[in-house]
């Protein structure tokens, strides 16, 4: 499987896709019509962009880019239904005042929820796997114990969450985006028919990338030891970066790649996908082609990746079992 490199996200009733810098949100109005707006993201390295090519160096940074542009994509999807219940005309004055306040809040948001994702996922662990120190006097066996503990925390989350309606129709729009992808990627013309039955699990997909943030963080604690409680809590914190690094190369090399162990590696991620990813219905599969296509020459893709020379060749070579796929 030839990689497309394009990623994305769901949205309030929408899916996002990423072509390099340019990406492309397509939102299902309430009205029934697809909305699409298209732009190009700005990096926050700026004209420090030599850091995102830099092995280890350009996860940490890629992972605040996708979580910037991630809020900015989700505040604009929701518009459209926050309209719905008030509508009121704004100069253009009082819509710029709007978006500085929506910048702020936005930055808020994020500082807040990562410093939650950090006190839940990465502290709170620990100090339960700390408090176990007078039963289990090993430290390396509590540091395994503290691995299961957060997963244990962020499966549960994942679970719980997927329990509300607007959180299982947001995971229905994420099972869209990675059909499309993997539709493509896989040599099927993007139709909604090839998306319906293309799988909607994706090693790329960001699911995958917290759940090797969690094992490599494990892993790498064995190697960086520390005596005192608070250095130890510490410890955690400061090797975020180097974990969010390292947790970006696997996940690009598992979605690079068909090596069997790769495939094995990527296994337990593709089954929480199974939490995280819904079946979409036919007209959030439209919402996602439409996004797709506003940010990737798909059938250039094909001829390139597969000797395609037009759609009708690609389906007729699919349907004959040609690639190996029935």
């Amino acid at each position: 499987m030839k990689s497309s490199n394009i990623g994305g996200q769901a949205v309030l009733e929408g899916v996002m896709m990423k072509n390099k810098d340019a990406y492309a949100v397509a939102v299902r109005k309430p009205d029934g019509e697809i909305e699409i707006k298209t732009d190009i993201h700005q990096s926050v390295v700026g004209k420090f962009r030599a850091l995102t090519r830099i092995p280890f160096i350009r996860g940490i940074f890629n992972f605040v880019d996708s979580l910037v542009l991630g809020m900015r994509t989700i505040n604009w999807s929701a518009s459209f239904y926050e309209e719905e219940e008030e509508k009121k005309e704004v100069t253009a004055e009082e819509a710029e005042r709007e978006k500085k306040r929506d910048d702020l809040m936005m930055a808020a948001t994020m500082v807040v929820s990562f410093a939650l994702a950090i006190g839940i996922f990465m502290v709170l662990p620990y100090f339960l796997s700390d408090f176990l120190k007078k039963w289990i006097p090993s430290y390396t066996i509590r540091l395994i114990v503290e691995g299961i503990v957060r997963i244990t925390i962020f499966v549960g989350y994942v679970a719980g969450i997927s329990l509300m309606s607007d959180i299982r129709r947001l995971y229905c729009y994420h099972g869209a985006e990675h059909k499309c992808i993997n539709c493509i990627e896989h040599g099927l013309p993007l139709t909604v028919e090839n998306v319906r039955k293309s799988s909607k699990e994706h090693k790329r997909c960001g699911t995958s990338f917290m759940l090797f943030v969690m094992i490599v963080g494990i892993v790498l604690l064995f190697f960086v030891r520390v005596k005192t409680m608070w250095m130890r809590v510490l410890v955690r914190i400061a090797l975020l970066p180097l974990i969010a690094g390292i947790s970006y190369e696997l996940i690009k090399w598992a979605g690079n790649s068909d090596n069997p162990i790769v495939c094995i590696l990527s296994k337990p991620g593709l089954w929480l996908q199974g939490l995280t990813t819904k079946e979409p219905d036919d007209s959030m599969i439209e919402v996602g082609i439409a996004s797709v296509e506003a940010v990737f020459d798909w059938k250039a893709y094909l001829r390139e990746n597969f000797g395609y020379q037009d759609t009708d060749e690609a389906a007729d070579r699919h349907s004959e079992g040609a690639d190996g796929r029935k």
